[in-house]
């Protein structure tokens, strides 16, 4: 315990140890309730509002109260089975199929009873949101994209269509985007989801106090958790309304431009002072206040990825990428489980992110390590592609293209059905990121490849694009081009390319009982009183991100825990033997 949290200040995040109390019933808790929610992103309103329906009593607590990476992201949910968007849209699945297909996905990193779970709940989860107003669309994508054009809704956000995947499971479009009308951008639009189910909670009767970070876990000597400390402005206070306009502008000002980019230093510098400017608030006006849960303290903070220190501990190569997450994403959650007993597992699991569809005549070229040589099926998912790439050397990649494949690459640029960031990173690249040569040979000394390798890579190609040969990764010759026309084009695409920078978000945390949520101890034996849920804990996609799979994991996971705290009788902290239906 002292170990991670001498870790933990070295990561700037401060934890302090837990207290242990005597006597539960005599502290001067200042508030209580059945269950105590820590950080009310995706997973924390998920517990909440389900908590909220079986009649339990919710306090949430949230230092920063914007609904985190989940009402920041591209709005994506991940779904199927059949939902009544696939059917609208006329698309044929089953639980068995989407069961399937994640299992290759999942690899093992839950049981295949927890996915079967997650599968089998998705449609009544669908039917559940869109109950609480969520609004979903019909009009269906069926091609291959990393992200849907402005006007489809419903979408394949994984490598489903991808031979070696079709093979093993039919596909379907399993990814259901929130809708809006004026969707011209792929990030704040998870508030759609988001919304909805924190109003609703609030209708219920959830007491949320907003800006109030948890800094310590209360014990009593059985080390059951009973309930937190937060460090909390007090609401509506003039204090919490400058931290607020504060915190916003930060915000805004740090994800305006990857880190990698031409100014982004000056921009992130604005944002710091922002960023500063709120801390020195917090410092001067937060009060001391203890929150007992009489059932159960769940952590549902978000992951590290922006905790650069952190990455560089857990999983130093990724520390090159542009981290996916918000402010949030710090990591305290994870180590204030920790600092309970909890144990952690699969913390160097990030997955990386490197979409190259659209434009679609990227994909129709190919991908190359160092050496030349190709390395992976390119029309796979953009999680899928990014883990291949840094699993080469040094993480180095490069896109092959030749003249007529980049004349297709900038006329697909200019559609006016992609998404902004879709389009302007496509123009950046050719223009700025672009390696160009006369000849194969040339180029492969202009990036440092082996000449033979290349022209071999290129030889066995084309022998594939061209119908001659099955290709080796099983990319079917549709998605493929004869490379042939100079001159010869390489974008570069490795972990560190700063003109196409490769997104991170970290995927590990919390070790957790499947069928309660509950934090274990490295014994195996759960902690009473103490959930994890979202990415502060392991779940369904810590192998590997598809899009709205985290999201889809953090509303499974969430009222997973909602529904075990709700089982309990006379509040008396969970054991495994107390662990009730899914």
């Amino acid at each position: 315990m002292d170990d991670i949290l001498f870790k933990a200040r070295q990561w700037g995040i401060s934890i302090d140890q837990p207290l242990i109390i005597d006597d539960v019933d005599g502290h001067p808790w200042d508030d209580s309730a059945d269950l105590v929610i820590v950080g009310l992103g995706g997973a924390g309103v998920a517990a909440a509002l389900e908590g909220l329906e079986r009649g339990i009593e919710v306090i949430a607590v949230d230092r920063y109260g914007a609904g985190g990476s989940s009402a920041a992201n591209g709005g994506i949910y991940y779904a199927g089975g059949g939902t009544s968007i696939q059917q609208d849209a006329g698309e044929t699945d089953s639980v068995e199929e989407m069961f399937k297909y994640l299992r290759i996905e999942v690899g093992g990193v839950v049981s295949d009873e927890t996915l079967w779970r997650f599968c089998k709940e998705s449609v009544p989860t669908m039917d559940w949101l869109i109950g609480h107003g969520v609004k979903f669309n019909s009009n269906v994508w069926k091609k291959k994209c990393s992200y849907p054009p402005l006007d489809y809704f419903l979408y394949h956000p994984d490598s489903s269509l991808a031979a070696p995947y079709a093979r093993q499971a039919k596909p379907a479009a399993r990814g259901h985007r929130i809708f809006v009308r004026n969707g011209k951008k792929a990030w704040g639009l998870g508030i759609g989801i988001y919304g909805p189910l924190r109003d609703a909670a609030l209708r219920l009767g959830m007491r949320f106090y907003r800006y109030a970070e948890a800094r310590q876990i209360a014990l009593d000597r059985n080390g059951n958790v009973v309930g937190v400390k937060v460090l909390h402005i007090p609401a509506d206070s003039a204090a919490a309304n400058r931290f607020g306009r504060s915190f916003a502008l930060a915000s805004k000002w740090i994800a305006a431009l990857p880190s990698s980019f031409p100014l982004a230093g000056a921009v992130y510098g604005v944002g710091r002072r922002y960023l500063k400017k709120a801390h020195a608030i917090e410092e001067t006006y937060r009060k001391p206040r203890w929150l007992r849960a009489r059932r159960g303290v769940i952590l549902s903070a978000g992951g590290f990825c922006m905790n650069q220190p952190m990455i560089e501990h857990f999983a130093p190569k990724y520390g090159v990428g542009l981290p996916m997450g918000t402010l949030g994403d710090n990591g305290s959650g994870i180590v204030l489980g920790a600092s309970a007993g909890g144990a952690l597992d699969h913390m160097g699991r990030i997955s990386a992110w490197r979409f190259i569809n659209p434009p679609s005549a990227w994909v129709m070229g190919m991908l190359v390590n160092r050496k030349g040589e190709r390395f992976v099926n390119e029309t796979l998912y953009g999680a899928a592609i990014g883990d291949a790439i840094a699993a080469q050397d040094g993480g180095k990649a490069w896109i092959i293209l030749d003249a007529r494949l980049r004349r297709m690459a900038k006329e697909h640029a200019r559609d006016p059905k992609l998404v902004p960031f879709q389009r302007d990173i496509a123009k950046l690249n050719h223009v700025f990121n672009c390696v160009k040569a006369n000849s194969l040979d040339a180029l492969a000394d202009k990036i440092g490849f082996d000449q033979g390798a290349l022209k071999r890579t290129i030889e066995e190609y084309n022998l594939a694009a061209s119908g001659k040969q099955p290709d080796i990764y099983e990319k079917g010759a549709e998605d493929m081009a004869v490379l042939g026309e100079a001159p010869f084009y390489a974008i570069d695409a490795s972990t560190d390319s700063k003109l196409l920078p490769m997104p991170v978000m970290s995927v590990g945390g919390l070790r957790v009982d499947e069928r309660s949520g509950q934090v274990l101890a490295p014994d195996g034996n759960p902690i009473g009183g103490l959930y994890a849920a979202g990415r502060n804990a392991v779940g369904i996609c810590s192998n590997i991100y598809l899009s709205g799979l985290s999201y889809a994991d953090c509303i499974f996971s969430g009222r997973r825990v909602a529904r075990h705290v709700a089982e309990m009788v006379d509040g008396e902290p969970c054991t495994s033997s107390t662990v009730g239906k899914p």
